[in-house]
């Protein structure tokens, strides 16, 4: 991994000789059509590609057309591929079981590959006691075409995968391509991996590896307080708690004829300084023209949210129309608090009415 061309053509040469693979390093697939895939010959192709790269926005069919500006890139030496496979591990939640799923036809076009020839992708799901046996292994090898040379490397290459995907913690593990060289050899040339948040508290290595600069601002700093944010393109800021509220919320939004801005989930247990975080954040962002906070009080009780609510409105201050609307515990005393807060919010009962009465406060 370099972050300028020098450093990248020393790297290379530092490898022995080419070719080259030069890629930049964003969290999205589909770089190579993009550009963001090359192969150097010499040095200084290696030095002139990455100079390229550097601060390039790379638009990719998952970056979207705002795209992501490139801030490192990885060199590596190439490799004298023959034939190119596709081999992953994911959670399966219909089986409750990790589930290997593989195809002969890797590479760039796997996505066309799954939507239009399905067939020619196959599953084995793993056992979560006995794990990924040998016969298994083999079982996937012969089904995607590898001669008894190659079922021989596949074997421990796929039970190293699944080892590493069951004591890393991953939610994903992806192997695209998977590689067979000219001369045999089996080559995990690219790889994707996602790993479960839940779960980096034992990990720490893996957690010192995030890129900041991969993530949206507001999503980082809304982790710090273990609020679930995630930026949407709207105009108008959710404040729920709850994932099937925030669901609900959105839904309802764009019912009414809005667009959330935001999924932002407090959760069940927050605390006043969580949801007071939870509502700076929301104001941090430029696009939201109205706010609608719609909490169900059960462990989460109505006048800790009232309270939150009107510390950060009184810290940051409110200039959108804010419409609040609270049922379950303490409902009653959450109410009082809010309206003898001196802020200007509109009450709200029940979902339908919070909903239609924030879109119409957003367009007037």
């Amino acid at each position: 991994m370099v972050y300028n061309s020098n450093s990248a053509r020393d790297w290379a040469r530092r490898l022995g000789e080419g070719p080259w693979a030069v890629k930049a390093q964003i969290h999205a697939g589909g770089r190579g059509k993009g550009g963001g895939v090359k192969i150097a010959k010499t040095a200084d192709e290696v030095k002139q590609f990455a100079r390229d790269m550097f601060g390039m926005t790379l638009v990719t069919h998952q970056t979207g057309q705002e795209g992501k500006v490139v801030k490192r890139v990885l060199v590596e030496k190439g490799s004298n591929i023959a034939d190119e496979f596709y081999v992953s591990f994911l959670v399966d939640r219909a089986t409750d079981r990790v589930t290997l799923m593989a195809s002969a036809e890797g590479g760039m076009d796997i996505e066309e590959v799954a939507a239009s020839t399905p067939e020619k992708i196959f599953f084995e799901s793993i056992d979560p006691v006995v794990g990924l046996t040998a016969f298994q292994a083999r079982k996937v090898a012969f089904k995607l075409g590898f001669e008894i040379a190659q079922v021989k490397q596949a074997v421990p290459l796929l039970i190293g995968l699944y080892k590493t995907f069951v004591e890393t913690d991953c939610s994903l593990l992806e192997i695209n391509p998977l590689i067979q060289t000219a001369e045999g050899d089996l080559l995990c040339l690219d790889a994707k991996i996602n790993f479960d948040e839940n779960a980096l508290f034992r990990h720490i290595r893996i957690r010192d590896l995030r890129d900041y600069d991969e993530e949206d601002p507001m999503e980082i700093e809304a982790s710090q307080y273990d609020l679930s944010y995630i930026a949407l393109d709207g105009n108008i800021g959710c404040m729920v708690n709850g994932a099937g509220l925030a669901m609900a919320t959105m839904d309802i939004i764009k019912h009414y004829g809005g667009d959330p801005a935001n999924f932002l989930d407090v959760g069940g247990g927050a605390t006043i300084e969580r949801v007071t975080e939870a509502f700076k954040i929301i104001l941090s962002d430029d696009k939201v023209k109205g706010i609608l906070v719609n909490i169900f009080g059960g462990i989460m009780k109505c006048d800790v949210i009232a309270t939150g609510v009107i510390t950060a409105a009184k810290e940051v201050g409110v200039t959108v129309p804010l419409v609040v609307r609270l049922e379950g515990t303490n409902v009653d005393l959450g109410k009082k608090m809010l309206a003898e807060s001196g802020l200007n919010i509109i009450a709200a009962d029940g979902m339908a009415d919070a909903a239609e009465k924030i879109v119409n406060a957003v367009n007037g």
